[in-house]
Order: C-alpha cells, then sequence, then structure tokens
C-alpha cells in the first residue's frame, strides 16, 4: 500500500513489483515460479535452518533476539516479557491478517473507509436491529452478501426464536438449584419436584410422556398463538403484548424505547445462547453444576 521495490519481481514475464495489485489480487499475478520459490524457501527454514534446540521450548531455534542475533536474552523476567509479548503479538496477528483477508475478499480492499463501499450489500442491513457496537453488522460468513431480505428476515426469526428459547433455558438451568416446586412432577410414578436432579441429568428422569406434553405445548405456542406474519417484523406477532404474554398491551408508542428495547432483546439472546450452550457443555463434559459452575463456590 506504501512502499513497493523498485526493478522487475520476474523479468521473464515482463512483471514489475508496482504492477502487482496488493491484497488477495496478488495470488493470481505473481508467477508460479514465484510461489516455487516462496514454498521452498520456506521449506527451507521450517526443515534445515530452524531446528529446535530445546524440546520443552517450542519455538526456540537458538538464533537469539528477533532471531537474528545468535544469542538469548540474559535477563530471565525480560526473556519471559519478551516471549508473553510474542505470543501475544502472534494472536493479535491471527486475528488481523484473517480479518483482513475476508474483509479484502468481501470489498475489494483490506483496509479503508467503510463509507466508500455503497454498493456492498451489506448495506442493505447494516441499519436494522441487532447492529450494535463494537462489531456493527456482524456477518463473518458473509451469508447476507446477496442483500436477499427475505432470507435476512427469516434468519432474524430464527435468532430472535433461538434467543427466547435460550433466554428461558439459562433462567431454567439456574434456578432448581435454588427453588423446586412442591409437589409431584409424576403422581402416577411417585415422582416429586425434588427427586428430580439439576443439569442433564434431569433429562433421562423426566417421564417420556412429559416430554411429549412439552413437545405438545410448544408446538401449541410456536404454530399456534405465535405465528409469523410477513407484514410485520421478524418476531413480532399479533397475539402477543409486551414481554410476549398474549393480549397484552402493546407495541410501544416510544419509537426510541422500543427500538432500544428490542435492540436489547437480540442482545440478550445472543449471550443467552452462549450461555446455555457452555452450561451444558460444561455440566455434560466435566459435571459441574450450580454455583460451581458460575464461580460462587459450592
Amino acid at each position: 500500500e506504501y512502499y513497493k521495490f523498485p526493478g522487475y519481481l520476474a523479468p521473464s514475464s515482463n512483471l514489475k513489483f508496482v504492477d502487482v495489485p496488493n491484497g488477495l489480487k496478488a495470488i493470481s499475478v505473481v508467477p508460479a515460479q514465484g510461489w516455487v520459490q516462496w514454498i521452498a524457501l520456506c521449506g527451507l527454514y521450517e526443515f534445515v535452518v530452524n531446528e529446535p534446540v530445546k524440546p520443552e521450548e517450542p519455538g526456540n531455534y537458538g538464533k537469539g533476539w528477533l532471531g537474528i542475533t545468535g544469542k538469548s536474552v540474559e535477563d530471565q523476567a525480560k526473556r519471559t516479557r519478551g516471549l508473553n509479548s510474542e505470543i501475544a503479538n502472534g494472536r493479535l496477528a491471527m486475528m488481523a491478517i484473517i480479518g483482513m483477508f475476508f474483509q479484502d475478499g468481501l470489498t475489494g480492499q483490506a483496509w479503508g473507509d467503510w463509507s466508500l463501499f455503497t454498493a456492498s450489500p451489506l448495506r442493505a442491513f447494516e441499519n436494522e436491529l441487532g447492529v450494535q457496537a463494537p462489531v456493527g453488522f456482524f456477518d463473518p460468513l458473509g451469508l447476507s452478501k446477496d442483500g436477499d431480505v427475505d432470507t435476512f428476515k427469516r434468519r432474524r426469526e430464527v435468532e430472535l426464536k433461538h434467543g427466547r428459547v435460550s433466554m428461558f433455558a439459562t433462567m431454567g438451568f439456574i434456578v432448581p438449584y435454588y427453588f423446586r416446586f412442591p409437589g409431584e412432577i409424576s403422581p402416577s410414578e411417585g415422582l416429586s419436584f425434588d427427586a428430580i436432579p439439576n443439569g442433564l441429568a434431569a433429562i433421562s428422569k423426566v417421564p417420556a410422556l412429559g416430554w411429549v406434553q412439552w413437545f405438545l405445548f410448544c408446538g401449541l405456542v410456536d404454530f399456534g398463538l405465535y405465528r409469523a406474519d410477513p407484514s410485520r417484523d421478524p418476531g413480532d406477532y399479533e397475539n402477543a403484548g409486551v414481554l410476549g404474554v398474549p393480549n397484552a398491551s402493546g407495541p410501544m408508542g416510544d419509537a426510541e424505547g422500543r427500538k432500544r428495547k428490542l435492540n436489547a432483546e437480540l442482545a440478550n439472546g445472543r449471550l443467552a445462547m452462549v450461555a446455555i450452550t457452555g452450561m451444558m457443555f460444561q455440566n455434560g463434559w466435566v459435571g459441574t453444576e450450580g454455583p460451581e459452575m458460575w464461580g460462587f463456590g459450592s
């Protein structure tokens, strides 16, 4: 972007350094022999030049500071700080180069002013609900790059449903550690609420008819009470008022307040999806549950 070597990259092809475009476009311009040279150079360093000298220290090839002095840093504290910095900078660089590759492939530039890309299909959705700081419109897989509004609305409705269910699931995962309904969950089997274990272990204890009732109830809510209406916003159901209470008051008259709360719902739903996935994974993998799981002690 700022400096290129003078002269020719490939004299036989009459290709100058200044003729090679920036970013991913350069891949198709550099001659095949050039890539062979790069692969050979990298292989030489990987298998010949940089040989590990201490198996207990990955990455130590005995080349010294910056890999050129041939002498290790003698100050142990300074050496540890430098090695930690190298790892941290490497992690940041991996994220940076992936981000620049993605942006270059999507917009044609690895960096630049987003306001210049007025023709990008992503512009169709950058003012939608859920576009929040610090990431803005977050679509790392480019699923919305075709600008299809109907597909976007369907995905937004799916996101809202999953978020709402996950918020209920997260609360349902936590509350039983502190409160149980009195009485029996299955009188015919003499099974009380107190006898149901917490976490994933509850799945095998709830009777089959109990799960059938749950599926029927969810189906009634999803396909009967809250039906999607193409003329309304995704997740906005005619029968649902404030907090989704059927036929309750709503919609809100304050447009700005409504937008703020809808954004909060999306953000909380996204957090809840991550939370319930993490709790179920931790419960199933290592067996921790309850206060021990969320760091409050047993």
